[in-house]
């Protein structure tokens, strides 16, 4: 039997329109190139910067290339905010660490930061945010998806209350691209994020929107005028058409949202049976493809290798590999235990009810395997 693919948070399967574009797409010359087939290249580019600035809001000339939403989160703060000159900011707790390093690095540097904890359902209350800004505030930082529970934050009303404040307001997006709508004017972001491996496109490209007329960013890399010297390096054109091509494709299927959304309940459902399960995050403001659930009296590893043909993760895979629980977990008030006994499990596009009814039955038959082999005394008061 084939493995079952339950890990998109981390990275979505290419589509083959997508490959198919980006195969085309190797034979382009050097965009940068002052001949035909450079120019060539460039209007290519420039397309696809049009397509991906128009689906969030935003014009073509307000969207810069990077490597991704780490490079462009860390652009977006740390280009914008002076390690020498500090300030306050308003950052959530819960934040990706691509948000929340550089501005560990701004705190060491002795600006004054207010970390933000959600509630118990994993959301980041819009007041809560709005009530640390002080005049003083330069910059406010919330995730508009959490990339482990799936959490929705309201982005809008953040960014309506930030409209009369000087302060930046940055969002990171890249797990909201493929499945919410976004328009950086009507929502009020000044800086965002995206990523096109989180939406069927190829890894190692993304981008940062910047609002023309409320954010002024400095590079952070140097040796090149590109991207209005704020992204130095040749453009991999072939990277940057497949994005365009990914986001043109998230149209292609109508659906999609209302049957993933669908599938994740059912998958909810059926694990819940199993008895003593808890679900990390809100069962309404969440986003379609993200399901997170700890079960209690499991030792965590032991039912990740008990589950060889699902292809999951505990948590983000950009802090996969280490000892320390989850830190997004444990701001929802999981123990260690808790949080290491937990499986975030992510659906895609091309997830299928059969999909769904192995992984409750492997997981269930693992949990009751375990506990019964050996039990934990991990006592939450708080299971399902």
């Amino acid at each position: 039997m084939a493995a079952v693919y339950l890990d998109h948070a981390a990275t979505t399967p290419i589509d083959p329109a997508v490959a198919e574009v980006m195969q085309a797409a190797l034979r382009l010359a050097n965009p940068g190139s002052p001949h035909a087939a450079g120019r060539e290249a460039s209007a290519h580019v420039e397309a696809a910067r049009a397509a991906v600035a128009a689906r969030v809001g935003a014009r073509a000339d307000e969207l810069i290339w990077t490597s991704g939403a780490t490079e462009a989160d860390n652009l977006a703060i740390l280009g914008t905010q002076s390690l020498s000159d500090p300030g306050h900011l308003v950052c959530a707790r819960t934040e990706h660490k691509a948000v929340l390093d550089p501005v560990r690095q701004l705190e060491r540097a002795g600006w004054r930061v207010s970390w933000l904890k959600p509630g118990p359902d994993a959301v980041v209350d819009a007041a809560a945010v709005l009530d640390a800004v002080r005049p003083d505030t330069r910059l406010v930082t919330v995730m508009h998806v959490n990339n482990e529970t799936g959490a929705v934050q309201d982005i809008a009303r953040i960014g309506q209350g930030l409209a009369d404040h000087p302060a930046l307001f940055h969002v990171d997006a890249a797990q909201s691209l493929a499945w919410l709508p976004i328009d950086v004017t009507a929502m009020g972001i000044d800086l965002l994020a995206l990523s096109a491996h989180k939406c069927h496109g190829p890894t190692g490209i993304g981008a940062l929107v910047i609002r023309r007329g409320r954010a002024r960013v400095r590079p952070l890399l140097f040796g090149g005028g590109q991207e209005r010297g704020l992204r130095p390096g040749t453009l991999a054109a072939h990277q940057i058409l497949g994005f365009a091509k990914a986001v043109e494709r998230l149209d292609a299927d109508p659906s999609a949202y209302e049957r993933v959304a669908a599938l994740r309940e059912r998958l909810w459902e059926g694990l819940r049976k199993v008895g003593g399960v808890i679900r990390n995050g809100h069962p309404e403001m969440i986003a379609p493809h993200l399901l997170n659930v700890t079960f209690a009296d499991v030792h965590g590893e032991s039912l990740v290798f008990s589950l060889p043909e699902l292809l999951l993760s505990q948590g983000s895979a950009c802090t996969a590999g280490g000892d320390e629980a989850s830190y997004v977990l444990r701001a929802l008030g999981r123990s260690d235990a808790e949080a290491r006994a937990s499986l975030r499990l992510s659906l895609g596009r091309g997830t299928t009810a059969a999909d769904v009814e192995v992984a409750i039955e492997q997981i269930c038959g693992a949990v009751r395997r375990l506990r019964s082999v050996a039990p934990l005394a991990v006592e939450t008061g708080r299971v399902a």
